[in-house]
């Protein structure tokens, strides 16, 4: 694909679906104001390109916003909720050479509000989507990244396989901890924060009508933790 280069002090039109594949470094990137982008759009920085895509679509949605929801129920009512600083969807995380869009970033233990742009989120979330291609992306590329900035736990839901697998650095590589439908997931990151997948998968399956008969396996990747 060809592209072009990218001048963050030229801003005409925004930046939108005919930008895709435009030549970019981080620095550029992170200097393009809001009112540049065109809102309707995701965008990365993937290898120095720029990567539009369209939003997640309701499957993805809505169990984001059901985990939003409890985070924060957590942060106002439990007696630890304090170590939850913030929580918001749809995040680029700083990482050194990329520029992912999380679908929920979690930053704990800071004590203040984070910087979305310097403090790299304590937990990064991501919702499997149905494209075969974003398996490995979600499962290995997106997982080295995050960890190697510096995420302390990387949880990936996976509606299809019906689990969440939650990554984090080991001694020689990452590790993995895999919980299953029936069950619960709890953090030493947010102490008594309790979440049921269960009821992630349940709003995704409002919209879902079209799961796989037979669930698909993740790449190889990770040891057991």
């Amino acid at each position: 694909m060809a592209t072009t280069r990218h001048n963050p002090k030229a801003h005409g039109p925004r930046i939108g679906p005919r930008s895709a594949g435009t030549s970019m470094t981080p620095e550029e990137f992170d200097a393009t104001p809001p009112s540049a982008w065109d809102d309707r759009y995701r965008y990365e920085l993937i290898n120095g390109v720029l990567v539009v895509t369209p939003p997640v679509n309701d499957a993805e949605a809505d169990p984001n916003d059901e985990l939003g929801f409890l985070l924060r129920a957590y942060q106002e009512s439990h007696p630890h909720g304090s170590s939850l600083d913030a929580t918001m969807p749809e995040r680029t995380v700083p990482t050194t050479a990329q520029r992912r869009r999380c679908d929920r970033a979690v930053w704990t233990g800071l004590g203040r509000l984070p910087d979305t742009k310097a403090d790299v989120p304590s937990i990064v979330v991501e919702f499997v989507s149905a494209q075969k291609r974003d398996v490995l992306r979600d499962y290995e590329q997106k997982r080295d990244e995050y960890l190697a900035a510096g995420v302390r736990e990387y949880w990936v839901v996976d509606r299809f396989r019906r689990v969440m697998t939650v990554y984090r650095r080991g001694v020689v590589g990452p590790v993995h901890q895999i919980v299953t439908e029936t069950q619960n997931y709890e953090t030493e990151l947010l102490p008594g924060f309790i979440l049921p997948l269960a009821r992630l998968l349940s709003r995704a399956d409002r919209w879902d009508r079209t799961r796989p008969k037979r669930p698909r396996k993740p790449p190889a990747g990770g040891t057991d933790g």
